[in-house]
Order: structure tokens, then C-alpha cells, then sequence
């Protein structure tokens, strides 16, 4: 199981960490994947995160430089740090388990399990 927590109201240019705990399984042997949906908008892959590989592949433009990943093996919970966030950024966020240890070009259709999301609101 996944769940994602840790959204919540915030201004412009402020900071959030989101946190995916994974339960049943290691992120050694599955990387996650990072989405959000925005309203009235599809779900859009934000970046894939291998734990085996330590490496983190981005696949929205509009996040790199400004989301980053990390990770607190105890506690087997994978974090999306946030920075600089605009009020595009808000949106719906998830996580979901690839199939994979790496992170394939096409990881968003790899996902075996979605965490619930959590909601970000960013005011301007």
C-alpha cells in the first residue's frame, strides 16, 4: 500500500514536503512515481524516483529545479520536497509504485499501486 499525505494550503513561492509510506514492499525494489491532477485537467507524471539507483527522472519541465526527491529508508517513505511553488501547482497529488526498480520512459503506464492523494492549494 501507498499513501500519500502532507498537502495543505500555501502562498506563492512557499514550500511543502509531501511524503509517500509504503507498506509491503521496499522502494530497493520498486521506484515510485510522483503525479498530480489539477482541476478539470488530466493526471500529469511530475517525476520517477529509483531507490536501487539513487536517480530521479523528471518528466515535467515544469518542476525540475523545483521539486526534488528524497528518502527515509526506516521509515520505508519516499518525500517530494516542494519549493517555490506557484499557484499552478495546485493540484491533487499521488503516488503510485512502478513495476520496475528503474525508471522506464513510459513509467506512468507501469503502475501497480496508487497511494491516495493529497491535496496542495497554492495562493496567489
Amino acid at each position: 500500500q501507498l499513501q500519500a499525505s502532507g498537502g495543505g494550503l500555501v502562498q506563492t513561492g512557499g514550500s511543502l514536503r509531501l511524503s509517500c509510506a509504503a507498506s509491503g514492499f521496499t522502494f530497493d525494489n520498486n521506484a515510485i512515481g510522483w503525479f498530480r491532477q489539477a482541476p478539470g485537467k488530466e493526471r500529469e507524471a511530475l517525476l520517477c524516483f529509483s531507490g536501487q539507483l539513487g536517480s530521479t527522472d523528471y518528466a515535467a519541465d515544469s518542476v525540475k529545479g523545483r521539486f526534488t526527491v528524497s528518502t527515509d529508508d526506516a521509515k520505508n517513505t519516499v518525500y517530494l520536497q516542494m519549493n517555490s511553488l506557484k499557484p499552478e501547482d495546485t493540484a491533487v497529488y499521488s503516488c503510485g509504485r512502478v513495476l520496475t526498480i528503474s525508471c522506464p520512459i513510459d513509467y506512468y503506464h507501469n503502475i501497480d499501486y496508487w497511494g491516495k492523494g493529497t491535496l496542495v492549494t497554492v495562493s496567489s
